[in-house]
């Protein structure tokens, strides 16, 4: 018998030029905190001025924050939290990146919320409170296509000092309205479209083969496997294809409907531990890395998964014995990352080291714990090791 329950209760404006819609939407107060990347590109390309106009437009004050860097520091978070409380401000505006986005979501929960980010936190070194307030109202702005946070509950976050990245999010961190504006990625250069496109590759993928999948879910997840590569090697070749950007942003979007109704699985929490000893490891760059050694483990479990998504890359399994089937879509996800140029990724190149893959997998299933229970087969640390092993050059 089918039982379950979801929710996405943000509003999403779709399409190219809707970011214009934000001077006509109807915002949550008077006085907003912006927060933005410590980097240059959305004011740059003029994104955050038209976000600004839009705010001046409807007799909003702001204040900016943009302390944010990739894979954003718990500090970082805090920090944005106190601005947005001792100035009394109404929401918050995460404009960029899923980094962006992410410590928005972060500094609106925690504006509200005694105490630190972490008293908060269920897994790793958080002591797993439960959070008395709703945060803070948030608006996103996303100016990549990926990590589908703009139409979900979670943040990422790291404890520096650590060495823990972990995902949470509660109910009340889901944005309020999301701008997917496929004319804000036409920029993005082609290494960092490719990344944050498997980003919301394996979103889907691993969504389709968790315990927690549901027809919701599988629906959006095989969508998203489609979607990524019939699209996604345009969109790095020719970054101006605006109907190929549009379906790359469609497929980030499903691809956080997925993690509402289904779930990541521990392929997330190994890269998590990557990039938290890492900080520099883009989060779609390190999952790279790691994905063939992972889906090779992982195709005999589950082998009519496999062949469901292989089929969905377009690729055919007719003929072949049906222990080889599932490795089908092995064999697809090396031809894909070959045709966006990623295929070449080494965990060496990041400052990665061969000695450190013990450390890393127990960083692994301490830290993001919850999501090894989300395998259909449960990975020992040794099994999480071997697939570090393999995955390293």
């Amino acid at each position: 018998m089918l039982d379950f329950n979801f929710s996405i209760p943000t509003k999403v404006l779709f399409g190219a030029g809707r970011l214009d819609e934000l001077k006509r939407e109807p915002l949550p107060g008077k006085f907003a905190l912006v927060v933005i990347s410590d980097g240059t590109t959305v004011k740059k390309s003029g994104c955050l001025d038209r976000v600004l106009a839009a705010l001046k437009h409807q007799g909003i004050e702001y204040l900016i924050f943009d302390k944010v860097r990739s894979n954003p520091s718990k500090a970082s978070v805090m920090e944005a939290a106190q601005i947005a409380r001792d100035n009394f401000c109404d929401f918050v505006i995460g404009v960029g990146g899923s980094s962006a986005i992410d410590a928005a979501k972060g500094a609106a929960l925690m504006a509200r919320n005694p105490g630190d980010l972490w008293d908060y936190i269920v897994t790793g070194s958080g002591k797993g409170k439960a959070v008395k307030n709703h945060a803070l109202p948030i608006i996103a702005v996303i100016t990549t296509s990926g990590s589908g946070t703009e139409v979900n509950p979670w943040l990422d976050v790291t404890e520096e000092n650590l060495h823990e990245k972990i995902g949470f999010g509660v109910p009340s961190t889901f944005p309020t309205l999301s701008i997917v504006d496929p004319e804000l990625v036409l920029t993005v250069p082609s290494f960092l479209t490719a990344v944050q496109g498997f980003d919301a590759f394996f979103h889907a993928a691993e969504g389709f083969i968790a315990k927690s999948a549901t027809p919701i879910s599988e629906a959006f997840s095989l969508q998203v496997i489609r979607l990524i590569s019939k699209n996604l090697p345009q969109a790095v070749h020719d970054g101006s294809d605006i109907e190929a950007r549009t379906n790359i942003a469609l497929a980030g979007l499903l691809s956080g409907m997925v993690q509402v109704t289904s779930s990541c699985t521990s392929e997330h929490s190994m890269e998590h531990a990557m990039s938290a000893f890492h900080p520099e490891l883009p989060h779609g760059a390190g999952m790279l890395m790691i994905s063939e050694a992972y889906f090779s483990f992982f195709a005999k479990y589950v082998p009519d998964r496999f062949i469901k998504m292989a089929h969905m890359m377009g690729e055919t399994t007719d003929g072949l014995p049906e222990e080889e089937k599932p490795y089908t879509f092995v064999r697809a996800l090396q031809k894909l990352k070959k045709k966006c140029g990623v295929d070449g990724l080494k965990m060496s190149d990041y400052g990665i080291r061969d000695d450190e893959m013990e450390a890393l997998a127990r960083n692994a299933h301490k830290t993001m714990s919850n999501l090894f229970a989300m395998d259909r087969y449960t990975l020992s640390l040794q099994e999480n090791m071997d697939i570090f092993k393999a995955s390293y050059r």
